[in-house]
């Protein structure tokens, strides 16, 4: 079978497929906007070449089937279901960045296999009024009861139920001494040269 429709073939489809008028006219009849756009544009047929029809697939490789829209009765009776909220990392937090606490205790908390260790943790009564548990980065600390602490969001990974961290160099809090590298993470000030 040849690749290319012949020109006849061609003349007889457009014919076929042409909008024809109506045998009894309506007087009064205005055939509305969509009608004579779909009417007005003659039809092209699409020639397929073996390229094309190659091009074609790649481009579309997934399924060309529509989805099935909800009927009106099926969104009235209430098909729709709204997405659940997403669960927040630092619920305690409420939307804030930081917020100021007292820490009631401190202590160790062994961490989830396969690792293992001593982190420090610390039991904090926020401004808000909540009390968490939240982890001590760095080595050593100054924290104890009552000590102001300021306290932000990030889980310690290998801690379950600590969704928190506390500011080093924060409030009574102090920096992480002789520390070299990441030193804003760990408020640790600019060693002087001497």
């Amino acid at each position: 079978m040849p690749s290319l429709l012949s020109s006849m073939l061609l003349r007889s489809l457009r014919t076929a497929t042409a909008p024809r008028p109506l045998a009894f006219p309506i007087s009064g009849y205005k055939p509305s906007s969509s009608i004579l756009l779909r009417t007005s544009k003659p039809f092209t047929p699409v020639l397929r070449t073996p390229f094309a029809a190659a091009a074609w697939s790649s481009a579309r490789s997934f399924s060309s089937t529509p989805r099935a829209q909800a009927t009106y009765n099926q969104v009235r009776k209430g098909c729709r279901v709204p997405q659940p909220t997403r669960k927040r990392r630092s619920p305690a937090l409420h939307n804030r960045p930081e917020l100021k606490g007292v820490c009631l205790k401190t202590g160790i908390t062994k961490p989830k296999k396969p690792n293992s260790g001593e982190r420090k943790t610390a039991r904090v009564r926020l401004s808000s009024g909540r009390v968490i548990t939240a982890y001590i980065p760095g080595e050593g600390h100054n924290v104890q009861q009552h000590s102001v602490v300021l306290v932000r969001g990030g889980r310690a990974q290998d801690c379950p139920g600590v969704k928190y961290h506390l500011v080093r160099g924060a409030l009574d809090l102090g920096g992480v001494g002789n520390r070299l590298t990441s030193r804003s993470k760990y408020g640790t000030k600019k060693p002087k040269k001497d």
